[in-house]
């Protein structure tokens, strides 16, 4: 596969520092959300370039640093709503062109709009039967699953990391059954790093396994994202 290395995208500048009045019946957690969206540079820029969420960036960022979208790729994307990095990977792999033999797969429970060039799914990853969906689109091998799934966070952070570190465990266990050699697998988790259990089998399955904190991921975030790179195969 060649590469599909365009010109970066720009990076935002700083915020505008825009405060927000409390409004009557808005919670003080409502307004400071409102207040950090109007002041996030990233969000600026994704409404100025046409993504959907600012997440796109998280992916741009981690492509810019591991060229892991080429022309000719099959991507499964997990957790795509509302389509930021879905946006992002066909942009990428131009699988708007059905020439490049390129084809991306959006999962989501959620409903999405659609996005030119990629297959979007509204199916729970978390059910059986979905396996079966992404397969009859993907075809028998991936060269990519990327997860950016999370659940609801709850505020305790100990629930939080065992239900994200959970969908992680399921996202990776679909990939290594997905996955064709050389292939790769990114997913969020949570700062503390992948439990030493997955991150055991993840180095035992992959040349490479790193932690990532994109630029665009929010200073006060704790979330992170495993890469893991150059799939061996199923033993």
């Amino acid at each position: 596969m060649t590469s599909n290395r365009g010109h970066s995208k720009a990076r935002p500048g700083r915020g505008k520092n825009v405060r927000v009045k409390s409004a009557k019946g808005r919670k003080i957690s409502s307004t400071l959300w409102l207040q950090r969206q109007l002041n996030d540079p990233y969000v600026e820029l994704a409404a100025r370039e046409g993504y959907r969420s600012r997440a796109a960036y998280k992916l741009i960022e981690m492509d810019d640093r591991f060229h892991i979208l080429r022309r000719g790729c099959k991507v499964v994307d997990l957790g795509a709503a509302p389509g930021g990095w879905t946006q992002v990977i066909v942009e990428r792999t131009g699988a708007e062109n059905r020439s490049t033999g390129s084809r991306v797969v959006a999962v989501d429970i959620t409903e999405m709009d659609p996005i030119p060039g990629a297959t979007i799914l509204k199916v729970d990853f978390l059910d059986e039967s979905s396996e079966d969906a992404i397969r009859a689109e993907i075809g028998d091998s991936a060269d990519l699953v990327l997860s950016d799934m999370a659940p609801a966070m709850s505020g305790h952070t100990q629930t939080d990391h065992l239900r994200i570190m959970g969908m992680a465990e399921t996202a990776y266990d679909f990939a290594r059954q997905i996955l064709g050699p050389g292939g790769i697998f990114i997913a969020k988790v949570l700062q503390g790093g992948t439990e030493g259990a997955l991150l055991s089998l993840m180095k035992v399955d992959f040349e490479t396994v790193r932690h990532v904190k994109p630029p665009a991921s929010r200073t006060e975030s704790k979330e992170i994202f495993v890469v893991a790179m150059g799939f061996r195969g199923e033993k």
